[in-house]
């Protein structure tokens, strides 16, 4: 018995939107790395990209739980002496909203190959406005 590939169409993959007014981060994040994955279809298979493309508004305004918000630190380095640094949730928000959003779905994706590709078509924007109204984007609601 032969295991079944499933044929991954490229012109069957849907636009969704997602307003993150309000909506706590994390579980925003999941519920958009599933979708990027392709976990909510039948044909999903680890190793392929069964995924949607997920556009992502109101960057600015998603929540975090707690003191994050103070508390949490992002550390990035360049690779020399003193080149390390620190910045909260708070930071960041107010500098590059977006970053917070791509940081969580990244963490949640595979590291490796597919999952660069995967986050390709995550797109996501401060703001109410997208400039992809043209692939005419179905919005996908946030279980809370």
């Amino acid at each position: 018995m032969k295991t079944y590939l499933p044929k991954v169409d490229l012109s069957q993959r849907k636009w969704h939107v997602v307003d993150a007014d309000g909506v706590v981060l994390g579980r925003l994040a999941v519920q958009v790395a599933n979708v990027l994955r392709g976990k909510n279809k039948p044909i999903y298979t680890d190793h392929l990209d069964a995924g949607d493309f997920v556009v992502v508004i109101n960057a600015e305004k998603v929540a975090v739980t707690g003191k994050k918000e103070t508390n949490k630190e992002f550390m990035t380095y360049s690779g020399w002496k003193g080149g390390e640094k620190h910045a909260s949730v708070a930071q960041i928000r107010a500098r590059q909203p977006e970053r917070l959003i791509m940081h969580a779905v990244k963490g949640m994706i595979p590291k490796n190959r597919l999952g660069r590709v995967l986050l390709t078509k995550l797109k996501v924007y401060k703001g109410n406005e997208h400039p992809h109204a043209a692939q005419q984007p179905a919005p996908l609601t946030i279980v809370q």
